[in-house]
């Protein structure tokens, strides 16, 4: 069995397919997850058995966590397969994250804050080569961190 990992906060896309922890296939799409999602997961479900799809689930582009979260949590239940997540942190070294503006997510512990920052070092989001399930939570309600403007 494997597990999928997907980070699609915004362009490019990552979709990780590992087997027993370990990463075996990469797909980068610098197309927005809406297009892309179903493109790359016909495919990748016609090779692979899934006992776990996981996610980043923000915070980072509102449509980007909507769109991966709807994708993922449906294909989960038909084919019954755990949807679990983690903040997107996870999968950028802990640097901050754009919000709007000059705000920025930081990540203090385990506390996700906004603040206001100049020119900060931001790393960008890659796919481990190691994963440990136990590191990732069934809690996987999208974390959007502001309120949409309205």
């Amino acid at each position: 069995m494997h597990d999928a990992v997907v980070v699609a906060l915004g362009t490019p896309v990552l979709v990780g397919v590992y087997e027993n922890g370990v990463l075996v296939e990469t797909i980068r799409s610098e197309g927005m997850g809406s297009d892309v999602l179903a493109e790359i997961f016909d495919p990748l479900c016609k090779r692979y058995s899934f006992s776990h799809f996981i996610y980043a689930k923000g915070p980072g582009s509102f449509m980007g966590i909507k769109v991966t979260y709807l994708f993922l949590k449906t294909l989960s239940i038909v084919q019954k397969v755990p949807l679990l997540a983690t903040d997107a942190f996870f999968f950028n070294q802990n640097s901050p994250i754009k919000a709007v503006g000059k705000l920025y997510f930081v990540k203090n512990s385990s506390t996700i804050a906004l603040e206001p920052l100049e020119a900060p070092q931001m790393n960008a989001f890659v796919l481990p080569e190691i994963i440990e399930i136990e590191n990732f939570d069934s809690d996987n309600l999208p974390y959007y961190g502001i309120d949409a403007v309205g």
